[in-house]
């Protein structure tokens, strides 16, 4: 399967759901599939998990997804099973695997000798855990998960390729300050806070 081809699937069916996702060329492709300010791009391999898990505990009524991909879990497994012990229903997981750590070179990853992502995650405690078999079924256990209320992970066997898309528009910063603001708008609350200088006499 080719990795755009499933984001443009979940693209036509994520909706306002807050997109949390992995350094490397995932991030790339999905923002020129679904610009928004909704999309967190997470510039430390490994945290893509961590950094959606608080998400969705934070914002319980608010579907997340993380796009991940198997050199960044690979780098934080122990993101598993506190994701299952927490269990957000919100919080969609998905895994990209095409078996290589693609942004530096692609050396193999522990998925080109037999490491299974989705046997990890059931191992860990996560109940719907289910390897995509195509991209019509990425695209139905994408279309199933945001309409349950479940935990749900989704292992993705990819191609190594990218597809060419421009590059990413913004910094880390801006994104960051841009996808709070969203948040805010979105959710009506209030997370940056601007206090007043102190005064003196």
């Amino acid at each position: 399967m080719k990795r755009f081809d499933c984001l443009k699937a979940l693209a036509a069916l994520a909706g306002d759901a807050l997109v949390v996702s992995s350094a490397g060329a995932t991030t790339l492709e999905w923002h020129a599939l679904r610009p928004s300010d909704a999309n967190f791009r997470v510039r430390t391999l490994g945290l893509c998990s961590s950094i959606a898990l608080g998400m969705a505990l934070g914002l319980p009524r608010r579907k997340v997804i993380a796009l991940d991909g198997d050199g960044s879990l690979l780098m934080n497994l122990c993101s598993l099973p506190t994701v299952a012990r927490m269990s957000p229903r919100n919080l969609i997981h998905v895994v990209f695997d095409n078996q290589v750590y693609e942004a530096s070179g692609c050396g193999e990853t522990a998925t080109a000798t037999g490491a299974d992502l989705v046997g990890l995650a059931v191992a860990a405690g996560i109940r719907r855990a289910s390897w995509a078999a195509s991209t019509e079924s990425f695209a139905q256990l994408i279309a199933e998960a945001l309409k349950g209320n479940e935990l749900t992970f989704i292992g993705v066997k990819t191609e190594i390729a990218r597809t060419s898309v421009p590059p990413y528009p913004m910094d880390e910063v801006e994104n960051k300050y841009r996808f709070i603001r969203h948040i805010e708008a979105t959710e009506k609350i209030e997370i940056l806070k601007t206090n007043l200088p102190a005064s003196y006499s």
